[in-house]
């Protein structure tokens, strides 16, 4: 968010506080209770008839290689929303490929991901994403090594734009525009994060921005794509030659993904479609006309793996707060038995915390736990 935009915010945050000293009842829970009971008869009419609608039918071949070979690697519900609905992701033994299977449609893609980054998820993602600029920074200064004076930049999947915001202060003649399905990117260009926003799927806009780009940027934006492969060959339109395209995924390799099973972060589901272990993703790469100049492990782990974990756990085993896809909201028994679970997760989430940052994250690489990886290829 820009200042003045966070300000107000502010200002609303100071207002409520003060309207629940003097009344006993916090404003902004009033006005959240109220937009969800607004949403609740459509989500209700989306659930009227199951979620079957949402999932295509089961592939029986690996959407990477095309092998046959799948053996199932994790079954799970949605962790995150809880929206209803269970997800199951194939590892393909031919390529070690990772994939929901079945995969969303596009009608279960709208579904699940309503209200998630926009909506009633919006204030609370752009919160999340607003307060990482040291690792936006770093990913912005992992080009300076391949091109450290790029004129044009598009971050595809920028979201609300922030990464840009950040990447001014590194490379301030960089030029940054943002691509993106939602309406997040229209914010990020008039609250100036982004130069030009571009909404809509990356492959259908790229042929009018051939050649026009010294670095692309996919910040964990391939795994939600529902085609990697057509992704990248945009990529390669919309870069110039000699070009950089900078890649960030999860780790489908990492052993925080055996360890921690339904619990690691980065499985996302339903929203991470595809899993592509890192020497998958360079071969690919070269085979589309790219050259990997860099490939880093450490320098793209994000040290949250056991605090998250003991989240999810916690906020699984805690009853529901209230949501537009739930029947009805929960009473006072179940807020109250909700707040009591979460208050006693408090010490095993610090301790969770201070393991993250303090023990595993010097050691991540070494021990093989790096949650994400990071590749620099240069279009030939």
């Amino acid at each position: 968010m820009s200042d003045q935009h966070g300000k107000s915010h502010e200002n609303e945050s100071h207002e409520n506080e003060s309207h629940e000293n003097a009344s006993g009842k916090g404003k902004r829970g009033n006005t959240d209770a109220a937009r969800i009971a607004a949403l609740r008869p459509a989500y209700r009419r989306d659930l009227a008839a199951g979620t079957g609608r949402f999932f295509a039918a089961p592939s029986e071949t690996c959407p990477w290689c095309g092998s046959d070979r799948l053996v199932t690697r994790l079954r799970t519900t949605d962790l995150l929303q809880h929206k209803p609905g269970r997800f199951t992701l194939d590892r393909c033994a031919g390529c070690d490929h990772t994939f929901q299977n079945p995969r969303l449609t596009e009608e279960g893609l709208e579904f699940y991901y309503r209200d998630f980054y926009d909506g009633l998820g919006e204030q609370r993602m752009s919160g999340t994403f607003g307060g990482r600029t040291a690792m936006y920074r770093g990913r912005a200064e992992a080009m300076a090594a391949h091109d450290p004076t790029p004129k044009a930049w598009l971050d595809v999947g920028t979201g609300h734009g922030h990464f840009c915001a950040a990447a001014r202060s590194v490379l301030p003649g960089t030029s940054f525009d943002g691509l993106d399905f939602t309406d997040g990117v229209e914010l990020a260009a008039r609250e100036g994060r982004v130069d030009h926003a571009y909404r809509g799927a990356f492959p259908a806009l790229a042929p009018e921005l051939a050649a026009r780009y010294d670095v692309v940027s996919m910040f964990h934006y391939l795994e939600h794509s529902t085609d990697p492969d057509r992704e990248l060959r945009a990529a390669h339109e919309a870069l110039r030659p000699g070009g950089h395209l900078l890649i960030e995924v999860p780790d489908p390799e990492s052993r925080y993904a055996r360890l921690l099973g339904r619990w690691w972060l980065p499985w996302l589901q339903p929203q991470h479609l595809h899993f592509m272990p890192v020497a998958g993703l360079r071969r690919r790469l070269t085979e589309l006309g790219y050259t990997v100049v860099a490939e880093q492990h450490a320098e793209a782990h994000d040290p949250v793996d056991l605090l998250a974990a003991v989240w999810l756990a916690l906020d699984h085993t805690a009853p529901r707060e209230d949501a537009p896809w739930l029947p009805e909201p929960p009473g006072a028994v179940r807020r109250a038995a909700r707040t009591a679970v979460l208050l006693a997760g408090v010490p095993a989430l610090l301790t969770a915390t201070l393991l993250d940052r303090f023990a595993v994250r010097p050691l991540a690489q070494r021990l093989g736990l790096c949650n994400a990886y990071r590749l620099a290829a240069r279009r030939e």
